[in-house]
């Protein structure tokens, strides 16, 4: 009873916050939410990895950062498999009451693989470059928290995920980051700096 009322709940606060759209913020969220264009991101991303840390320091935190995509992705898969919670497009009760639907597609809904790789990758940079108090350095974090947040959020508005889906996602993503981030750390501590 109380989890059918949470999920409700979700529903209807999902359906309010998909339904602020034009075609316009589409366009953005449809953007967002597509990872093929995440892909030159990424690749500068590792090239001001190797730039601000130097090549050994990088590898540790490139592969920090894969280990996070891993984990995220793979926890994600299963959850989604133990819940078996449908995804809002795929949903009878979303779609009769004006889920707008930028995207269709199966599998199951809890929680958003997106928002916990986004904000995984944002924490892991975070935590990498902890030191760097740069101004460059300082933008590039809030980029990397807005970038994430924008992700995340594009899931409701394509019709994906729920709100819920999106809110542990990024939970799970922050705190995955953090502790993959921070075990790479006190590896560049114990194998780089130290030498």
């Amino acid at each position: 009873m109380f989890w059918q009322t949470v999920h409700e709940a979700d529903q209807q606060l999902t359906l309010i916050i998909n339904g602020w759209n034009s075609p316009l913020s589409d366009t953005i969220w449809a953007f967002f939410s597509n990872i093929p264009v995440w892909i030159p991101m990424y690749a500068l991303i590792i090239a001001l990895m190797f730039w601000r840390l130097g090549w050994k320091k990088a590898l540790i935190a490139v592969a920090a950062f894969v280990l996070t995509f891993g984990f995220c992705d793979q926890f994600s898969n299963l959850i989604k498999d133990a819940v078996e919670r449908l995804r809002p497009v795929n949903d009878a009760f979303m779609k009769l009451n004006g889920l707008h639907i930028l995207e269709t597609g199966g599998g199951f809904s809890f929680f958003s693989a997106h928002a916990a790789n986004s904000f995984g990758l944002a924490m892991g940079c975070f935590q990498m470059l902890k030191e760097d108090k740069s101004t460059g350095i300082m933008i590039f974090k809030i980029w990397m928290f807005t970038w994430a947040t924008l992700v995340a959020v594009s899931r409701i508005f394509v019709g994906k995920h729920y709100l819920g889906d999106v809110l542990v996602g990024t939970m799970v993503g922050l705190l995955a980051g953090w502790a993959i981030a921070g075990i790479g750390r006190l590896c560049i501590r114990k194998w780089i700096t130290r030498h």
